[in-house]
């Protein structure tokens, strides 16, 4: 059965006034939403420019973790099509643009299917079968998949050398326990607390390991009413071997007023010992740490570690929190995977916080970073929102 054309064009135009439904999932933590990217979405779904009806959901990814499962979405924020199928997801920072690309596309197909009848190629050349349609289609889900499927390596790949890393610190002050016992340092008493308590280190970070999965590593995060104090303190200790024997001095400057944060303990004090263990690394011996916290709002704490090490260029100052990186001018002669700044980034950043560093070349180097006050949050209804 064919159409002529111009039923064929009086139907086109109807078609073209009539709005169709489109139903869309916006997977996003609240700091993503005041990007200029994700302003301009909503702005542009909301406004009479939009030639669809939109159905939109948006999610915080810590109310509903089981959406990250479900659609299989390794990265946020993330614009979900959830109708009509296929379902299609848009990651990144430039959704919004990615979206338009796709738009004028979902409104001709709108259109051809409600025609309900098959169009002679030869006759209009501009409107594609629908199986072309199809096959498409099922070519753009492929790929999708692939592209999951590659990202989920990856951040697998990521996780294992994350693991490797933080293994280091336990199996290292074991070590060196080990060493002091036979010296005569320590007696065979404290030769095994230290190693029970590294070993039970070790046990959790494996634990880490086997659940990440089956969930998001972010979701592994237990934030509850913790003092920073302490934990600095005892992320100091487990580091003392390291600056006695150089005879390095740690300054502390921490308010005895301080209030407490809300935070996952286990993770506050990773983010200390990474930060810790790397200003040892590149200071001088009888040099001197910094280590200082202010109430700067009533919402932040902030917390600083300087060094007198040999610093950072400012071209490698954001570079240095990615995964896997290590400044040429400080790899040599220092061990580790250079993904230390990544771990002490990820932990922040799901924290709510904020990462960074101010330093000069020669003139040593202070990372911050913000942790949220407690301010009697229920960890099942508070968001932490960013720093």
């Amino acid at each position: 059965m064919f159409i002529s054309k111009k039923a064929y064009q009086n139907f086109w135009a109807n078609g073209l006034n009539e709005k169709k439904e489109l139903k869309l999932i916006l997977v996003a933590a609240r700091n993503h939403l005041s990007s200029g990217d994700l302003k301009s979405l909503l702005s542009y779904l909301e406004s009479d420019d939009c030639e669809f009806e939109i159905s939109l959901q948006i999610s915080e990814p810590t109310e509903q973790p089981e959406l990250l499962e479900l659609h299989r979405l390794v990265a946020i924020p993330a614009l979900i099509k959830v109708s009509p199928a296929p379902k299609q997801i848009f990651a990144g920072s430039n959704i919004f643009v990615q979206l338009q690309t796709w738009l004028p596309r979902w409104k001709q197909e709108g259109v051809t299917k409600n025609l309900g009848i098959n169009l002679q190629p030869s006759k209009i050349d501009s409107i594609r079968t629908q199986k072309e349609f199809l096959l498409e289609d099922e070519l753009l889900v492929l790929r999708q998949e692939n592209e999951t499927l590659t990202k989920r390596i990856e951040s697998q790949e990521r996780l294992l050398r994350m693991v490797a890393h933080e293994l280091r610190t336990p199996l290292t002050a074991a070590t060196l326990a080990i060493q002091s016992q036979k010296l005569g340092q320590i007696d065979i008493k404290k030769l095994q607390d230290v190693i029970r308590r590294r070993l039970e280190e070790i046990e959790l970070l494996s634990q880490d390991l086997l659940e990440v999965g089956t969930t998001q590593w972010e979701a592994l995060f237990n934030p509850q009413k913790i003092d920073l104090g302490n934990i600095s303190a005892e992320a100091i200790l487990e580091l003392e071997k390291f600056w006695r024997l150089r005879k390095i001095e740690i300054d502390t400057d921490i308010p005895s007023d301080l209030p407490r944060v809300f935070a996952d303990q286990r993770r506050m004090r990773q983010v200390f010992l990474n930060l810790i263990e790397n200003a040892l690394k590149f200071s001088e011996d009888s040099g001197t740490i910094k280590i200082t916290m202010i109430h700067k709002t009533n919402q932040w704490v902030e917390i600083t570690i300087c060094d007198k090490g040999a610093g950072i260029p400012i071209s490698e100052q954001k570079r240095i929190f990615l995964d896997r990186v290590r400044l040429p001018q400080t790899s040599q002669g220092t061990s580790g995977f250079g993904i230390g700044l990544s771990v002490c980034r990820r932990i922040v950043e799901v924290h709510g916080g904020r990462i960074w560093v101010v330093s000069e070349v020669d003139e040593g180097s202070c990372f911050h970073f913000t942790v949220p006050v407690w301010q009697g949050q229920n960890k099942d209804q508070q968001h932490l929102t960013k720093g």
